[in-house]
């Protein structure tokens, strides 16, 4: 018995690490650039220019104009093998284009260091690393008023924080030793944005984050981490494109989602849930929920990124049986589609729209757009909908935007053309929880409210979420597969869902190993 004793002491070890580990979702709040919450605290600084009214010809062409600024390093990632891995892009071929303030599209605020200081920071699925201005030599103002606790702009400080730590040249995240002094020496970075008119530069640290687990009895937790301390940044950094670091959310053991899951606090994976309002949640540790549908990753190992296959499209009635790739991704604004998927899906598209076409109009950054009475009636838009890799099916909630000015409404098939590369937008993940499982190595997704989460009942769920306008989408209309009702009755037992889904497998292990017990106690 006392050898049965010794062999149980491990298994029930490793047992109840993952119940109490595994099961952890950190969640923070997530702010889209053009949001209001966002246009508030800009006009409050003034530091970040005008923005444009929501639904107008003006807001979409600046959202347009950034995915092209911002498109390069997707295809430079892609297409080029011989590349470094930090090497990513804010320009488009040769142009001299910078993103100016608040160039990237979501942003959201980490507490870092000891005592806590809070960054607004950018995200980006399209990178690894985390860095924020520290020590600095040469980085974008912070001077600004603080609006509220989501939005401060600060400067990391390695001699105040007591919890902050050198990462050393034999460290195995360290990528640039041939730039070290010694084995012992700090560890340098340099992330180059194609050029070295965008880049951050300095020496990798770690320190702790502060997280809070999204429970009905939160759990804060101090986590440590490896970031940059971005001591010079140029080019864009300076302009405000991302005003007080940047949150890479890739692939690679650098990134914070890596570092979280290699430590045992969360699961490799994490959720992005986008509002109609442009403010969201994203999720670490969320793995989704048992019947949300899913799709493998379509991985290359010299630069893994959240590439997946579309094997077929219907637009209204018509099927598109043509299969092709295309790169998920949250920090784009529209989703973009080279030929001949591009001519099929528009063609089909304008073949079933029952109005008339709107002239060419050099404002409007969509080719098929169509003239609309103040009555019109979206059920009879024709809708859009994905068959993905694995039979798994992703229905578009708003194929269209919508375009409002004194005496003129229309609408616009959202697709852009693409000469490089497929990528759906963020603009067509909004009224979805997005998962991004790198332990499974899938993409999920499921129709979501992100303002009736169970502790979201606060900032996020604020009064008459119903009537805001999605910063990518429309103002004026919806369409019919946008069912509010039928979405609202369905996300009544989500908030519970994306914590009991991660909970479920280490009940399915406690369970197992108990029915071991049951049949081994007999034979001793």
């Amino acid at each position: 018995m006392s050898a049965l004793f010794f062999f149980l002491i491990p298994i029930l070890t490793l047992l109840s690490f993952g119940s109490c580990c595994k099961a952890r979702i950190f969640t923070f709040e997530m702010h889209h650039r053009f949001s209001d919450e966002v246009k508030r605290w800009s006009d409050l600084t003034g530091r970040f220019g005008s923005f444009p009214p929501k639904g107008t010809f003006d807001y979409y062409n600046a959202l347009v104009i950034r995915d092209r600024l911002i498109r390069g390093r997707r295809r430079l990632s892609e297409s080029s093998e011989s590349e470094s891995s930090s090497a990513l892009t804010f320009s488009d071929g040769n142009s001299t284009s910078r993103i100016s303030s608040l160039g990237f599209l979501h942003y959201t605020t980490v507490k870092l260091g000891t005592p806590g200081m809070r960054f607004m920071v950018a995200l980006d699925t399209g990178s690894d690393l985390f860095w924020v201005p520290c020590d600095c030599g040469k980085c974008a103002p912070t001077q600004a008023p603080a609006y509220s606790s989501e939005f401060e702009l600060s400067i990391y400080n390695p001699k105040v924080s007591t919890t902050n730590k050198k990462v050393t040249c034999n460290n195995s995240l360290c990528a640039q030793r041939n730039q070290c002094l010694g084995t012992f020496s700090t560890c340098p970075y340099m992330v180059s944005y194609v050029s070295a008119q965008t880049s951050t530069s300095g020496v990798l640290m770690e320190d702790v984050m502060h997280l809070t687990t999204e429970d009905k009895n939160p759990e804060r937790v101090e986590a440590y981490v490896t970031f940059g301390c971005g001591q010079v940044q140029s080019g864009s950094f300076l302009d405000i494109a991302a005003p007080n670091g940047l949150f890479g959310l890739g692939m690679e053991k650098i990134s914070v989602p890596s570092v979280l899951a290699r430590e045992g606090l969360v699961a490799d994976s994490f959720s992005m849930c986008f509002g109609h309002d442009g403010v969201g949640r994203i999720s670490f540790g969320d793995k989704g929920s048992s019947d949300q549908e899913e799709t493998p990753f379509n991985l290359n190992p010299s630069h893994p990124n959240y590439n997946i296959t579309v094997t077929r499209v219907r637009v209204g009635t018509t099927l598109i049986d043509d299969e092709f790739t295309a790169l998920f991704d949250t920090g784009t604004s529209f989703t973009y589609l080279v030929d001949p998927m591009y001519t099929s899906v528009v063609e089909s598209f304008h073949s079933q729209a029952q109005d008339k076409r709107h002239s060419p109009d050099p404002r409007i950054p969509f080719e098929f757009c169509y003239d609309m009475s103040s009555e019109a009636n979206a059920s009879l838009i024709p809708s859009l909908s994905l068959t993905m890799k694995g039979n798994s099916h992703f229905t578009i909630n708003d194929p269209i935007i919508v375009i409002s000015t004194e005496g003129e409404l229309v609408y616009c098939l959202a697709i852009v053309k693409s000469s490089e590369l497929n990528i759906i937008g963020q603009n067509y993940m909004t009224g979805y929880r997005v998962v991004f499982d790198r332990e499974k190595l899938i993409l999920a997704w499921k129709k979501f409210d992100c303002y009736d989460m169970e502790e979201t009942k606060t900032t996020v769920a604020g009064a008459n979420k119903t009537e805001a306008v999605a910063p990518a989408m429309a103002a004026g209309i919806r369409t019919h597969n946008d069912n509010s009702s039928e979405l609202h009755k369905t996300n009544q037992t989500n908030s519970k869902s994306s914590s009991s889904s991660n909970q479920r497998f280490n009940t399915v292990k406690l369970w197992s190993f108990f029915i071991f017990l049951f049949i081994l106690l007999p034979l001793l």
